[in-house]
């Protein structure tokens, strides 16, 4: 007599961007969504801190100081919602971030000094911190280990091409009815679409990695075998990830270092090149239009750099983005003109999509499913306390040389120490491209 096989509950979990399309499209969504909330600051705020809230034009510190509460409170909160989504699950985190997204808007409109705008950030640094962070960890959640730099792709593609257009929609929007209604009614109405989208039509994701683990263990997975970071237990504490990450092991750590070096470039970019064109006589729909090109190449060219990592593998395109990234805050200094200016901007872009979704996925390929999650917070941690590192030293620099320009110049070198760093110190990840064992 013959029996069926035994099956098991997980068998129901099956990984793949084929078989969780529609799951993937509203992961998606969610971070087009969170894209927009950030990228409505991108353009905006730094052209007008000085009319409309006094921050003198050379207090580049000062000026800083709201991307320094941002970064602080999102590579915090990365770390906190990767944790916390191992135990209550991921749609929850997801929602608490919009949730804490609620008073941003009303922050900034009703924003009597400076000082209201970086308590708004403070709340866009929890938003940031737990939503975006979901959408990825969710994604790599139902995919397969091989489709995760596509993975990873699109979700910073759906988030970053956002970034671009939310930048060049409030500077024409703020030309229209003023930046408070613009950044108002821009960001009341993303903030209430996604909730409710969020609540109505996003699936917990913590199943497939509970499934995937099952598999592991069991001896029941199919396809190229990750090579997990060995050296931590099944369930590690969170000092036992965040101290194994940060320092512990040498691929983690180096890309953990090459996360700060991109952020510092992004606040560079956010804050500082705003200013530095404006000052050389360019309106703030011209600045939005360079600025939603940087985004919008970040954005769009993570379409294919994601899928090149999951054919040529990671490390070579982290290491030649960080270094494209440096020639292109290079040119933004040594070029004039709209269309000169406008060109650095797409180099930025691109070598920014080269090295940002490939981090991800390099830190997701090495990670045991059951603290993944924990690694991706810990890796986004220094990523994104990145921020207030490039704020704090950037600003700084500009402060004391009286100047934009030198803090360009920092920027380029560091971009191009980190690169050297992970060529030096990163193995690669990808587990269909691992490399080859010594000879005995």
């Amino acid at each position: 007599m013959n029996h069926p096989a035994t099956s098991s509950p997980h068998d129901a979990y099956l990984q793949g961007i084929r078989v969780n399309l529609h799951q993937f499209v509203w992961q998606a969504v969610q971070v087009f969504f969170v894209g927009l909330v950030i990228g409505m600051e991108r353009t905006v705020l730094p052209v007008v801190a000085a009319r409309d809230f006094g921050v003198p034009r050379t207090s580049f510190l000062y000026l800083l100081s709201f991307v320094i509460s941002f970064g602080l409170v999102k590579g915090a909160l990365n770390f906190v919602a990767g944790r916390l989504s191992e135990r209550i699950g991921r749609k929850t985190v997801l929602v608490l971030g919009w949730v804490a997204a609620i008073p941003i808007p009303l922050l900034i409109f009703f924003a009597q000094s400076w000082w209201w705008i970086v308590a708004a950030n403070l709340f866009l640094g929890i938003n940031q911190g737990f939503a975006w962070s979901m959408t990825v960890t969710s994604k790599v959640d139902i995919t397969r280990a091989e489709q995760r730099g596509l993975a990873t792709g699109v979700n910073e593609f759906a988030g970053y091409a956002a970034v671009g257009l939310a930048g060049l929609a409030t500077a024409w929007m703020a030309q229209l009815y003023g930046p408070r209604f613009a950044l108002l009614g821009f960001a009341s109405g993303v903030i209430a679409l996604a909730l409710v989208t969020a609540l109505l039509f996003v699936r917990e994701t913590l199943p497939w990695a509970r499934a995937e683990r099952h598999r592991h263990a069991s001896g029941t997975h199919t396809g190229p075998r990750p090579r997990f970071a060995e050296g931590l237990a099944e369930h590690p504490t969170s000092r036992q990830v965040f101290a194994y990450v940060s320092f512990g092991h040498p691929t983690f750590s180096a890309l953990c270092q090459a996360g700060v070096a991109n952020k510092v470039a992004d606040t560079l970019l956010w804050v500082l090149f705003p200013l530095y064109l404006h000052g050389h006589g360019l309106g703030l729909v011209q600045v939005g239009w360079i600025t939603g090109a940087y985004g919008l190449s970040w954005g769009a060219s993570q379409l294919w750099t994601g899928l090149l990592s999951d054919r040529i593998g990671r490390k070579r395109p982290v290491v030649a983005g960080l270094w494209l990234l440096a020639a292109g805050v290079v040119a933004a200094v040594l070029v004039h003109g709209f269309a000169a200016w406008l060109s650095a901007a797409v180099i930025m872009g691109v070598g920014m999509a080269l090295l940002y979704p490939n981090l991800i996925a390099s830190v997701a390929d090495i990670a045991y499913p059951s603290w993944r999650s924990s690694a991706l917070g810990t890796y986004r941690y220094w990523r994104d306390t990145g921020y207030a590192i490039g704020a704090l030293v950037l600003g700084l620099v500009a402060q004391a040389r009286g100047a934009v320009e030198p803090a360009f110049w920092v920027t380029a070198g560091w971009l191009v120490l980190s690169g050297l760093w992970v060529l030096v110190r990163a193995q690669e990840t990808h587990p269909g491209h691992l490399p080859k064992a010594p000879s005995p």
